[in-house]
């Protein structure tokens, strides 16, 4: 693939200097552009369910060393529970005003989830090239989130690798820094608050179409292996997710 990016060719984008320039952190929204944001979410076809929030900088659950602090559902039922019902959502978030919400993958859409640096260079790379990009989450904790179409069920089974929150560390040097979520996972949607003051937020909002994650994956594991060769970590090896149906 060519560069495409600015920042590879010695000069920098009008959107990574953008991005450079927005807070690390930022307040929790107001009550009412919570509700609503979360309302765009669901109207746009995606299932919410209530997720854990910070509490200084512990988790909500009080699990002791809860690995995933602020960023897991409340119930084990959280994929049944998950719903883009307008009622139900505005339930939750009136009776539950501090917590944060997950979005179930796999059944209406996908996520790709990338390393801050190769996210923000793939993104200005594919707006420049005119690819219809969807909604795109950033995370304080340093991760880009490509909210896509699902690839759905494939017909046999065994052609399907249902995938966890976080990458299996004997997987990563097979695409790094790439997570696919899709059946099975689960990511915060914004508005979400994390340990430390840090938020998930939109960059670009759920009102955007969601593409066919082929489209957005050359790009991105282009990105990301440019982002793992500057980190010093492995790379060279064949994606681990199937790409045929």
């Amino acid at each position: 693939m060519g560069d495409g990016i600015g920042r590879y060719r010695g000069t920098e984008g009008k959107l990574a200097q953008w991005l450079r320039r927005r807070p690390k952190s930022a307040a929790a929204p107001e009550e009412g552009g919570r509700e609503e944001l979360l309302l765009a979410v669901a109207a746009a076809g995606l299932p919410l369910a209530p997720a854990a929030h910070p509490a200084g900088y512990r988790c909500s659950c009080e699990r002791i060393g809860c690995p995933t602090p602020a960023r897991h559902p409340v119930s084990f039922a959280w994929q049944t529970q998950s719903t883009t019902d307008r009622s139900q959502v505005e339930r939750w978030a009136r009776n539950q005003p501090e917590a944060n919400f997950i979005t179930a993958t796999g059944m209406v859409h996908d996520v790709l989830d990338v390393p801050l640096q190769a996210g923000r260079a793939a993104l200005e790379r594919l707006l420049a090239q005119g690819i219809d990009v969807g909604p795109v989450a950033e995370s304080g904790d340093g991760r880009v989130l490509f909210f896509t179409a699902t690839r759905g069920t494939p017909e046999d089974e065994d052609e399907w690798w249902p995938c966890e929150l976080d990458c299996h560390p004997e997987t990563m040097d097979e695409h790094p820094g790439l997570r696919w979520h899709c059946r099975g996972s689960y990511v915060l949607v914004p508005p979400a608050r994390l340990p430390g003051d840090l938020t998930v937020d939109w960059l670009r909002g759920p009102e955007h179409p969601l593409p066919d994650p082929l489209t957005l994956l050359e790009t991105l594991t282009d990105a990301c292996a440019r982002y793992a060769a500057e980190q010093g970590e492995p790379t060279g090896h064949e994606v681990a997710w199937p790409m045929g149906r």
